[in-house]
């Protein structure tokens, strides 16, 4: 937590780390141990840090490999709460790790991705052919796209009307092709050009706490509707939702909309491994929609 070569490169919160050190320097002290000097020296250096309010968090994926996310340190900032990692958003992915033949060579798109834990923990672990991170908060996309670049992922050029950025983090590797393409796309569920749709073709459609605002709801579900008019006779995208019922009259009236579009839908039963610590959520649930 400390002293990995990921939190050295890329350190977590100020408060977080501070708090760690001393729960360690109090369980190592309730020993018989000798004290450790370098961890009074290394909480010592961070009593002097500064609370910044944007930090870094490190996720270990069971290939070996990790996403690193740069993020904001408040939940709401910017007038969105886009720019913080979300617990479905693991829930999601972990689900997706635990079937990742479902993804193995296909496009996917995801909406209101965030600031892109899902979609990058999917492109490092189960080889999609193309996966389109989308978002619309301009901040959101801003941060998205730092994040991809921070993974070592190059979007494609001109996906996005956010200003290229450069890779702040891992070095940028270079393309090969066991590297899906990844594409970032303004997306506006409710002006959403045709075009730009066709242009998108998926084969998977999922997303996370996108279900949280009861105003959004129909904008969703006629963003999948459209999604799948312009198939042009190709089989409508498998739809997975990811959601944390915080308040149960909303994610209701998200099924009673669904049911009223004639989508069909099924809850899928909870995968069983826990890959990433968050806060244990038993109101988690995952949807399959059926277009």
């Amino acid at each position: 937590t400390v002293l990995h070569p990921l939190c050295v490169k890329y350190p977590p919160p100020t408060k977080y780390r501070r708090c760690f050190l001393t729960e360690l320097i109090k369980k190592h002290e309730s020993t018989a141990a000798e004290p450790l000097d370098e961890l009074y020296e290394l909480l010592a250096g961070i009593l002097n840090e500064e609370e910044c309010t944007h930090c870094y968090k490190n996720y270990l994926l069971p290939t070996g490999d990790s996403v690193t996310l740069s993020e904001s340190v408040a939940i709401v900032s910017g007038g969105t709460t886009g720019l913080v990692t979300w617990d479905a958003a693991l829930h999601l992915a972990e689900w997706a790790l635990e079937n990742n033949t479902i993804f193995t060579s296909r496009t996917v798109l995801e909406l209101g991705s965030g600031i892109g834990f899902t979609g990058i923990a999917i492109c490092k672990s189960c080889n999609p052919k193309t996966y389109i991170f989308s978002d619309y908060h301009p901040s959101v996309l801003k941060q998205l796209t730092e994040n991809i670049h921070l993974n070592g992922f190059v979007p494609e050029p001109g996906t996005t009307h956010c200003t290229p950025l450069k890779s702040q983090g891992l070095e940028r590797e270079s393309r090969n092709d066991q590297k899906p393409k990844v594409v970032v796309a303004e997306l506006d569920w409710g002006c959403v050009p045709e075009k730009q749709l066709l242009d998108l073709q998926p084969d998977i459609v999922v997303a996370a706490d996108v279900v949280y605002d009861p105003e959004i709801i129909s904008a969703l579900i006629g963003m999948l509707q459209k999604l799948s008019a312009v198939r042009a006779g190709r089989n409508p995208p498998e739809v997975f939702i990811a959601s944390t019922i915080r308040n149960p009259d909303t994610y209701h009236l998200f099924q009673a909309q669904l049911d009223k579009a004639g989508i069909r839908w099924q809850i899928i039963p909870t995968h069983t491994t826990r890959i990433f610590p968050c806060d244990m959520q038993p109101n988690v649930s995952l949807l399959q929609l059926f277009l």
